[in-house]
């Protein structure tokens, strides 16, 4: 596969415009395996997520600071759109190249930060729901790749959880997920006085 961050991307939204889409009304209240946001919160904050990181491909300045959108009915033909418009922006000539963001982090590392971000919060919004979800293999690799370095930093910024112990027989997804603070075998069922995973 080619590995190129908007290939990867359209990949990713490929695997999780089913969970979008799949997400009904009376389960925006639900918890997620993110404490800080219920169902609604984590598909506005995800929706944040994948409009700002098509100005940083730009090599744009992105405010995540500001108060997220509240997505209405239609969420998942938007959701289709701007992922489009996501992967899109990562395939413009030069975006993978040089340093863009705030913090100056080389382009392709922050590509992979909203590889990442489509990739864990479909998990958690399909584990929320009880929705299935298998990401593509090749995302899961790039993803836990560039996360190995990224997450301990995070971490102390408080982006994420701690890492979660797994089993030698874990899988390379569920390794990722534990890296960045989630249980693999999370149910809202046990969510209430559970720790939980990233914190974004």
């Amino acid at each position: 596969m080619n590995d190129s961050i908007s290939s990867l991307l359209e990949t990713a939204s490929a695997d999780a415009l089913p969970v979008l889409r799949g997400v009904r009304d009376d389960q925006l209240t639900g918890p997620t395996p993110c404490p800080d946001y219920d169902v609604r919160g984590l598909l506005d904050h995800l929706f944040q997520v994948v409009t700002h990181f098509q100005v940083l491909a730009a090599k744009g300045e992105a405010d995540f600071g500001a108060a997220p959108e509240r997505l209405g009915d239609d969420r998942g033909e938007r959701f289709a759109a701007e992922l489009a418009v996501l992967a899109g922006a990562w395939a413009a000539p030069g975006a993978e190249d040089g340093v863009t963001g705030a913090m100056d982090m080389p382009a392709r590392t922050v590509g992979s930060m909203a590889l990442g971000d489509v990739l864990l919060h479909s998990w958690d919004l399909a584990r929320a729901t009880g929705q299935p979800y298998e990401p593509d293999a090749a995302v899961v690799r790039m993803v836990s790749a560039e996360f190995a370095e990224l997450v301990p930093t995070g971490r102390k910024m408080g982006a994420f959880g701690e890492p979660r112990p797994v089993t030698e027989d874990a899988t390379p997804f569920d390794s990722l997920l534990a890296l960045t603070g989630r249980d693999p075998a999370w149910q809202p069922s046990v969510a209430v006085g559970t720790a939980g995973a990233d914190r974004e």
